[in-house]
């Protein structure tokens, strides 16, 4: 009796010879063995490769037909979010991005109007421009914003939304800005107004601030260089200030504006952030808080610190340790206000310092000499006297080893 033949041919993928019955055809029309075929999960045909979707599925290109890729987050789906002036992503992924207050579309970066809406870039140069007399954008219909409509020069305590063209003192490259809150007894409110606005003059001015509780203000000054702020902030105002009963408490704080030109690449501002990052337990130390609904150190945002660096502002808020929704700065959230001097000199001390430290931080210190620790950082900082006043705050702290 003659002996079955039994045929073989080659898997297209591996070259493998297998029996016909091994082998199966793919959706692309390839002949596979099925051990280099991959299964949709959708279809359940064998086809040379699968690709993630948002709902955790592994599908075909037939399957995959009228889908689209996420420019986030890389998965397929079915429909898609166009962020303005932003990529295109899925709905999971466009929960990062800001509302719009006008047109309510997602969008990559939002401005402050007056009256505190945020638009995206499309409504803002549909409907709004300048004020006429301050940087705040308006309607189109209007000439200037609600403060200086009814004469903002007779108010010495600004609104939240004001803000001046800035005026630089000191040299560059890297200038600080100091946002410091506090509360005020209602009986010496005017008395600390006039304190404040005679020794600031032309170097800063007053805020009112919806977060500090029941009466003060936020006083904020112009960019300052390390060396003007150390020599010329009148740093007297700080106990004048205590003595009229003004006190700060968990409730406010303490923003150092930190002007992104001060910083010599992107490279430069990535050995920063995570910098400050990875040493999240000494500078919530130094800051005297942590855990701040004001200042988050998320982990999202911590990951992000390469698109950061390169100028992304996308997504987690400005509620962060570092807020880099600003266009000129990055602003350090994270310190508790004072009106102790030294403390304060400590937090602007910190901007600055953890800026010039990172600006020569090269892999052989990282590798050889640990130059990401913070006691890489506190022996740093012992050979520059600039900065003895953080340093002795560090010490005072038990935080400078």
């Amino acid at each position: 009796m003659p002996t079955a033949t039994v045929l073989e041919e080659q898997c297209e993928e591996c070259s493998q010879s297998v029996t016909a019955d091994r082998l199966v055809t793919l959706v692309e029309g390839d002949r596979w063995c099925g051990d280099c075929a991959r299964f949709c999960e959708g279809c359940a045909a064998p086809t040379r490769h699968t690709s993630h979707t948002v709902d955790d599925t592994y599908l075909c290109a037939r399957c995959l037909l009228g889908w689209h890729r996420c420019e986030r987050c890389d998965l397929f789906t079915e429909d898609l979010v166009s962020v303005v002036s932003g990529p295109q992503v899925c709905s999971s992924c466009s929960q990062h991005y800001d509302l719009c207050s006008d047109c309510g579309d997602r969008t990559d970066f939002t401005y402050t109007v007056d009256g505190g809406d945020e638009v995206c870039s499309d409504c803002r140069n549909d409907s709004y421009h300048y004020c006429s007399d301050c940087e705040l954008l308006v309607p189109t219909c209007d000439s200037r914003c609600e403060e200086c409509a009814r004469g903002s020069d007779d108010y010495r305590v600004h609104d939240y939304y004001y803000r001046p063209n800035p005026v630089f003192y000191g040299d560059g490259p890297l200038f600080l800005g100091l946002e410091l809150e506090l509360i005020t007894p209602t009986s010496t409110f005017t008395d600390a107004v006039d304190l404040a606005v005679e020794h600031l003059g032309g170097l800063g001015y007053l805020k009112e601030d919806g977060s500090i509780r029941p009466n003060g203000f936020e006083m904020v000054t112009h960019p300052m260089s390390w060396d003007y702020a150390r020599a010329d902030f009148p740093w007297r105002l700080l106990n004048k200030l205590r003595l009229l009963g003004c006190r700060t408490n968990a409730s406010v704080g303490i923003h150092v504006h930190v002007s992104r030109t001060g910083f010599t690449s992107p490279a430069h501002i990535y050995r920063w952030l995570k910098f400050v990052y990875r040493n999240e337990s000494q500078v919530c130390t130094l800051a005297r808080r942590r855990g701040s609904e004001w200042a988050e150190f998320s982990p999202q945002a911590r990951e992000a610190a390469v698109e950061f660096a390169k100028g992304s502002t996308a997504g987690f808020g400005r509620y962060q340790a570092i807020n880099v929704y600003p266009e000129h700065t990055f602003e350090l959230r994270i310190f508790a206000s004072s009106l102790a001097p030294r403390q304060v000199k400590a937090a602007l001390g910190f901007a600055a310092a953890s800026v010039e430290y990172t600006r020569t931080l090269t892999a052989a210190d990282i590798a050889r000499r640990r130059g990401w620790e913070w006691s890489a950082f506190c022996t740093w900082l012992t050979t520059r006297p600039e900065y003895s006043d953080l340093l002795t705050e560090l010490q005072e702290l038990a935080c400078a080893c």
